[in-house]
């Protein structure tokens, strides 16, 4: 899933945060065994910081939406928090098949929820 220029949001700060994340996630699905296992760790780290600064964004502008949308970030940081316990043990296949499937996940978060915050930002 390459970053497309057309994904952008027009939030400078959150644009930064969405690539970088697009940048790990093209990573991993290319990655060997070897660094699959650093890379699932960037990703997580990443992920965890990235949603604790929209955390931030939402608050900077009394996000309609917060609710919804941190619910959606804790349930993706489970996610996330469970296949990188399976990856430590060294059971990647688990994890290689959640990491396929982010692109769609990426893809309606983006549109819809971060979408929404992004315009919320725009009226502050």
């Amino acid at each position: 899933m390459p970053w497309l220029e057309q994904q952008a949001l027009g939030v400078a700060e959150m644009d930064a945060t969405h690539r970088e994340f697009v940048e790990l996630a093209d990573a991993l699905m290319v990655a060997g065994d070897a660094e699959f296992p650093e890379l699932f760790v960037q990703l997580h780290e990443h992920t965890v910081r990235h949603f604790e600064h929209e955390g931030q964004l939402m608050k900077t502008c009394r996000f309609p939406a917060t609710g919804e949308h941190n619910s959606e970030h804790l349930r993706v940081l489970g996610e996330l928090a469970y296949f990188a316990r399976g990856v430590k043990a060294g059971r990647l296949a688990a994890a290689r098949a959640y990491a396929r499937a982010l692109p769609a996940w990426f893809a309606t978060h983006l549109a819809t929820m971060d979408a929404a915050l992004a315009a919320c930002l725009k009226k502050s």
